[in-house]
């Protein structure tokens, strides 16, 4: 699997009918809620259109890592903000209140991130098929 800055390849995900499910009754309540102290789990991930140079922010699942974030990619390669983030190799999250520039997205999976997620995390993630992860690095400045 290699991610390059302007593209990554994720491929198809097992199924994501489980985690599409979740979101549509809690999207509208993610919106509010993400990036504030209040809910840690969910986040806001600010990034670029790679070819509107239009500003989003998405509502997005980001843990914390020694060094940056982790973040499921749920839908596989179909996912725009991962593809809008390899392109830019930069953007932002605000999580627990605080917001935090993030850079050098790479493409995990497996053990690779199993190293980063907590037990409950990775069990969660192995029940509803989660295979990649995007791992980003918090940039200083």
């Amino acid at each position: 699997m290699n991610a390059t800055p302007a593209t990554f390849d994720a491929g198809r995900p097992r199924f994501s009918g489980p985690v599409r499910a979740l979101a549509r009754p809690f999207g509208p309540i993610a919106q509010r809620m993400a990036g504030s102290r209040w809910f840690p789990l969910w986040a806001i991930l600010r990034h670029t259109g790679r070819t509107s140079g239009t500003a989003y922010s998405t509502p997005i699942v980001a843990l914390h890592t020694a060094d940056g974030f982790i973040i499921p990619l749920p839908f596989g390669d179909a996912t725009q903000w991962a593809k809008n983030l390899f392109a830019a190799g930069r953007g932002s999250i605000r999580s627990a209140g605080q917001e935090h520039e993030i850079g050098d997205p790479r493409l995990v999976e497996g053990e690779e991130a199993a190293a980063h997620l907590p037990a409950i995390i990775r069990f969660v993630s192995g029940r509803l098929g989660l295979r990649h992860f995007v791992l980003v690095r918090t940039i200083s400045g």
